[in-house]
Formats: structure tokens, C-alpha cells, sequence
């Protein structure tokens, strides 16, 4: 294997749901000048995303993540900005507390009509939003080796980022309720493994031969070698309310990236689990979060998540140092610590309910907490 590192670039995409400051219901249909005005002063780092309802965003290629964090807190401030102008505002959360799949709009565009006839009721419930992490590994076979060992902590990253314990105006009794909604698409949860990339390919090309599906874009697991960019694409996680949540988690894939590339160079591996083992520890991360625990499987036990946390950081030290990125990645902790914005979002409506309201309010309490976190951290919008 040629010594020459990888690039180890970042990119982050971010959807968004976008709601009625006075309804505190999402817009099921948000006027064209919002889209426009953003488009003017983002350019191609914006797009409407499936649902009316939802605008996603996307980084440029970053070689730090203080670039990343730049870029995401300059996308959340505009989009913020020109929303209100609307009555409107943009909320950071996998799911809205309670507003109606039912009552939702789908974008007028060929990608998503097709979706809509392909997949029918289960593409309507997509009322949710994600956080992809994309880092740049310009060989293709180093590419598919690395995606193949990254499987294991795909549970870890999601249980620090949950923000989707209500829906539909309950709660749901899971901190990643979004991953319910989006395990009914097919071809989605944990990756398959590969010997070669040209063995990933031939698996595409018989999905595009019998008509199932276009091309590569359509398979949705939790990671996934991208359609689009010579880059690894992680997408198991939850959007994070709070800005620095999502840099410290993109920071964190990155450096297991780099990790499980300098065991190979040492002619190392990481230990390949079987997936009905990791899908464990999944379902443990997406109803518990980062307040509960997972199996270690070289001990056999679950172990409470905070000391993984502890065990990951350890373990990428010397490649969070070597991106720059320490700081970022020792935030993790405090995550683990003081908990999600799922745990933030729970804890709001307690107090509410707690406080003599009732539910209705006690969600809409929840959302005025989520549009005012999303800016947590950014510039004054």
C-alpha cells in the first residue's frame, strides 16, 4: 500500500426543518423568495431538500474543521436571517415535536417525484433530518477497506448526536426516532462489506441492470462509499442542535477514518464484528443515546457509553492531533456527559408539564428551545 496519507478532507451536509414562529408548527410551504434569498447568499451550498418543509446544506471541501464550523455556522446565520424576514425560522432537529407527516408537501422535482412514486407512503413519513460527514480517501480500494472496518463505531456516532425523541406529538421512548422512520426505505442500516471496490461496483450494477434503482445514490446505508465525491460518507447520525455537537462528531469520524488507515499501514486491522452484533449496539444508541449503554464486544458486557466515549479519544489522540483537531474531539466528552439534544429537548418538556402546562405546550416549549439552540454558537443572526 503506497504510504502517501490520504487527504483526510471534511464535509458536512445539514437539513433543517423550517417552522412557524407563531404556530411553532413546520411550514408546510415556505414562500419561493425564502429559497431564492438563500440561494442568492449561499449559492450551491443550499438546496430544497424532499419535503417543502426542509432546506439542506452542504460545505465546501474543508481541509480544517474550523473551516467546517465557519461554513456551518455562516449557512445557519443566513438561513436564519431571511427566514424570519418570513415569519419563519430554521430548526437543527432530526424530528419536528409534533407536527403531521400527513400535512407535508413534497418538492416538485424529478428526483423526488420519482421518490414519492417509488416508495410511496413510506417516503411521505420522511418527515426527518440528518447530518452527513463526508472525508476524502482519493483510492478507491483504500476507500472500501476503510468503509468496511468503520461499521463498528457507526452506534457511537449516533448515540452523541440524537435530536429525535418526539413525533407526531408524542414521545417516542427513543432518543433517534428518525432512524425508525428511515429503516421502512430499503437499502438502508449498516453497510455491507466488500472485498474490492470492484466488487461494490458489480453489486450497483446489478441493482441498475434489473431497474431497482438508478445509480448509487439510491442506497442509503448508514455508511456508504459516495456516488459523488471520492470521499466516505457517513450518515447514520441524527442532526445536532448545537453547532459544536456537529463539528465534535465530524471531527471525531474523521479521526477514526484516519485511525483504521494507520492500522493498515502497520499491515493491522480493525476486529470485523459480525453486523447482527453491531445492530445491537445500534438500537441501543438509538433508544437510549448517549445516556445509556453498549455492548464491549471484547469483554462481553455493555459498558456505560460515557467510558467508550473515554476509550474512543484515547484512541484517536494521535490522529486528532495530527488534523488539528483535538479540542473537537475532546468535546465528545461533554456530550457524553451532560447528554444530546434529545435529553435537552426531553428535559424542556418535563419542566413544562412539571410547571402546570400542558402537552401542547410543553412541545411548543420544545420548539422555541430548538430554534433558539440551532443558533447556539453562531454569530448573531
Amino acid at each position: 500500500m503506497s504510504e502517501i496519507e490520504p487527504a483526510f478532507t471534511v464535509g458536512v451536509e445539514e437539513e433543517y426543518l423550517l417552522v412557524d414562529l407563531e404556530t411553532r408548527d413546520v411550514c408546510p410551504d415556505p414562500p419561493g423568495a425564502l429559497m431564492s434569498a438563500c440561494e442568492d447568499i449561499l449559492g450551491s451550498k443550499v438546496a430544497p431538500e424532499f419535503l417543502r418543509c426542509q432546506i439542506e446544506v452542504g460545505t465546501p471541501v474543508c481541509t480544517t474543521m474550523e473551516a467546517a464550523r465557519n461554513e456551518l455556522v455562516s449557512m445557519r446565520t443566513a438561513i436564519a436571517n431571511e427566514a424570519r424576514k418570513h415569519g419563519l425560522a430554521p430548526i437543527a432537529a432530526s424530528t419536528h415535536p409534533f407536527a403531521a407527516w400527513t400535512k407535508q408537501l413534497s418538492t416538485d422535482k424529478q428526483r423526488y417525484n420519482e421518490l414519492a412514486r417509488d416508495y410511496q407512503v413510506v417516503a411521505r413519513r420522511l418527515l426527518i433530518c440528518g447530518m452527513h460527514v463526508h472525508v476524502g480517501i482519493d483510492d478507491e480500494d483504500l476507500r472500501i477497506d476503510l468503509h468496511n472496518q468503520l461499521a463498528y463505531f457507526l452506534p457511537h456516532l449516533l448515540a452523541l448526536s440524537t435530536s429525535s425523541p418526539f413525533w407526531q406529538g408524542w414521545r417516542s421512548g427513543l432518543k433517534s426516532y428518525r432512524l425508525a422512520v428511515f429503516n421502512e426505505l430499503p437499502r438502508t442500516g449498516l453497510p455491507e462489506t466488500f472485498s474490492s471496490a470492484g466488487e461494490y461496483h458489480r453489486m450497483v450494477d446489478v441493482l441498475v441492470g434489473a431497474g431497482v434503482i438508478e445509480d448509487a445514490t439510491k442506497i442509503w446505508w448508514d455508511l456508504r462509499p459516495s456516488a459523488r465525491f471520492p470521499t466516505l460518507e457517513m450518515r447514520i447520525t441524527d442532526v445536532c442542535t448545537r453547532l459544536d455537537d456537529a463539528i465534535t462528531i465530524a471531527a471525531l469520524f474523521r479521526c477514526l477514518t484516519r485511525m483504521v488507515w494507520r492500522l493498515k499501514r502497520r499491515n493491522q486491522r480493525w476486529r470485523d464484528y459480525p453486523r447482527s452484533m453491531i445492530a445491537e449496539n445500534r438500537w441501543q444508541a438509538q433508544r437510549h443515546g448517549a445516556s445509556g449503554e453498549l455492548i464491549d464486544f471484547g469483554i462481553g458486557e455493555t459498558v456505560p457509553f460515557r467510558d467508550l466515549v473515554d476509550e474512543m479519544i484515547d484512541l484517536v489522540s494521535q490522529d486528532a492531533i495530527a488534523l488539528g483537531c483535538s479540542s473537537e474531539v475532546e468535546r465528545a466528552r461533554a456530550i457524553a456527559i451532560e447528554g444530546t439534544s434529545a435529553d435537552r429537548q426531553i428535559a424542556v418538556f418535563d419542566e413544562a408539564v412539571a410547571g402546570g402546562g400542558d402537552e401542547t405546550a410543553a412541545l411548543a416549549a420544545v420548539v422555541d428551545h430548538l430554534v433558539a439552540e440551532t443558533l447556539e454558537g453562531c454569530e448573531e443572526a
